[in-house]
């Protein structure tokens, strides 16, 4: 069989370097059983079957992070990436990266979307992919959006049926302003907390609440510590696949082409993987004995509307005018 133009290019390239590849490392906060562990994997083996050996990809979830001096945090991941430390690449929630690009948190904005479809079709926009240029200034090039779906609240106590019931909880939220001030509208006390020391914080009753998607509570057996699921669908949580943009430079034309379309890839999956588990854990939770409310979202809705013009100020009223244009 003839080779391909590219594989031939690929194989000088690796032959004139002495067979030196490129490593990549690839570190995110939670274990490898997550759908971004899982997506991450087939990132992997894409890049090192096409690249012909010129590009490597190192992957370390939470319990490998510290072999290379890393915290399972993804506030640490983030700032590996603009400080050129131990990881190259990443996945985070959008939300993470807003502290140094305000833009790009803002697909995390209370009750945006309704399913999914709509949101990865937010989520390859053009106004994504121009609020994700205010990223390279911190030397971060977004690939491609995983996805780690919509958030619910759980909760020790009392179930959530309705607004009222959450007033006063204290809540676990990650480092996201949108998300807390989302909680706050509900009336509830949310504080920031590493995701890694999520769950026994919970065990010790340090918070009565927490809020996640459905696959990542099912994943890291929150269950065990929190008997409530309410299914309140009140954040989109989109995950920038993201590299070092001095590392993305320093490659080839060709290998470009190839970690982009790899990261597709990895993208779709995850995806795929996220809805499948979102729509079928559900009765998963309910076996491991967690009592599942699904409270009328129009009320929820209804009293987040402030987050909306709160943050209509932070991005501008363009910018929110298109996003709301885009998700009607």
């Amino acid at each position: 069989m003839k080779k391909t133009i590219l594989s031939v290019v690929l194989s000088a390239a690796v032959l004139a370097s002495g067979f030196s590849a490129t490593t990549i490392k690839l570190g995110y906060s939670t274990g490898a059983s997550d759908p971004r562990a899982v997506a991450s994997e087939l990132f992997k083996s894409e890049v090192e079957k096409n690249s012909k050996g010129s590009i490597k990809v190192e992957l370390y979830d939470s319990s490998k992070l510290g072999t290379i001096g890393m915290k399972a945090s993804d506030t640490d991941l983030i700032e590996s990436i603009i400080n050129k430390g131990a990881v190259d690449m990443t996945v985070s929630s959008a939300g993470n990266f807003g502290v140094y690009a305000t833009n790009v948190g803002v697909s995390a904005l209370p009750f945006l979307f309704t399913d999914f479809a709509k949101a990865w079709k937010f989520m390859d926009s053009d106004i994504v992919k121009g609020v994700n240029k205010d990223l390279e200034a911190s030397n971060i090039v977004v690939l491609a959006h995983y996805d780690n779906g919509f958030r619910c609240v759980t909760t020790t106590g009392k179930a959530v049926n309705k607004v009222a019931d959450m007033k006063g909880l204290k809540i676990r939220t990650p480092a996201n302003q949108i998300v807390m001030e989302t909680m706050t509208a509900l009336g509830a006390r949310p504080e920031p907390l590493a995701f890694s020391e999520l769950p026994a914080a919970l065990k010790s009753g340090k918070f009565d609440s927490q809020e996640n998607p459905i696959p990542v509570i099912y994943n890291n057996k929150l269950y065990q510590v929190q008997k409530f699921l309410a299914v309140t669908n009140h954040s989109y949580d989109a995950m920038p696949l993201v590299i070092k943009k001095d590392v993305w430079n320093k490659l080839s034309a060709a290998e470009k082409k190839i970690v982009q379309e790899a990261a597709i890839k990895a993208q779709d999956k995850n995806r795929s993987i996220v809805k499948e588990q979102t729509d079928s854990l559900v009765a998963n939770l309910k076996k491991e004995g967690m009592t599942v409310t699904t409270p009328d979202l129009n009320e929820f809705k209804k009293a987040t509307q402030g987050v909306l013009d709160m943050f209509s100020d932070v991005y501008g009223k363009d910018l929110m005018n298109k996003v709301i244009a885009f998700t009607k």
